[in-house]
């Protein structure tokens, strides 16, 4: 009878995190969102396991120039609570494009993540700015492209 194992990373291969920069110019939020959750996650290494912290870390820049598909831009709303009794607002897409624009990528991707303690700690690895320009270029990041 042959036994085999399971494979698990080790804190080593979990220590070597790279720092990849993504340009969202002209992308759809949610093919953008679904791909950085994908990196964040650490699905693009063969050393995958679901209950460890594996992913590297990702910069957006240019997070006011995305896109939506139909009329997201009009229909689509972002919901918060203030925690004062009937203190639930609301914004258009359009609107929190205006106010915040990074809250957009950040949601879309939050909502593709975990929804524990594990999840949360990888949304700590997302930095998203407006502009072109970020405040990582000590990490040396490198360009990630996608294919859609």
């Amino acid at each position: 009878m042959i036994t085999q194992k399971s494979y698990t990373i080790t804190k080593a291969e979990m220590a070597n995190k790279k720092w990849y920069v993504v340009d969202a110019t002209d992308m759809v939020v949610g093919r953008l969102a679904s791909e950085i959750a994908r990196v964040l996650r650490g699905k693009h290494k063969p050393q995958f396991t679901t209950h460890n912290d594996a992913g590297d870390y990702v910069i957006v820049v240019n997070a006011e120039k995305v896109k939506f598909t139909g009329k997201k831009w009009d229909d689509k709303d972002y919901h918060w609570h203030t925690n004062h009794i009937g203190g639930i607002k609301k914004r258009t897409a359009k609107e929190q494009l205006a106010k915040n624009p990074t809250a957009i990528v950040e949601e879309a991707v939050r909502g593709m993540l975990g929804k524990n303690t594990l999840g949360r700690s990888q949304f700590t690895k997302l930095k998203v700015f407006v502009g072109p320009t970020h405040t990582h270029e000590a990490q040396k990041p490198e360009a990630l492209t996608f294919k859609f």
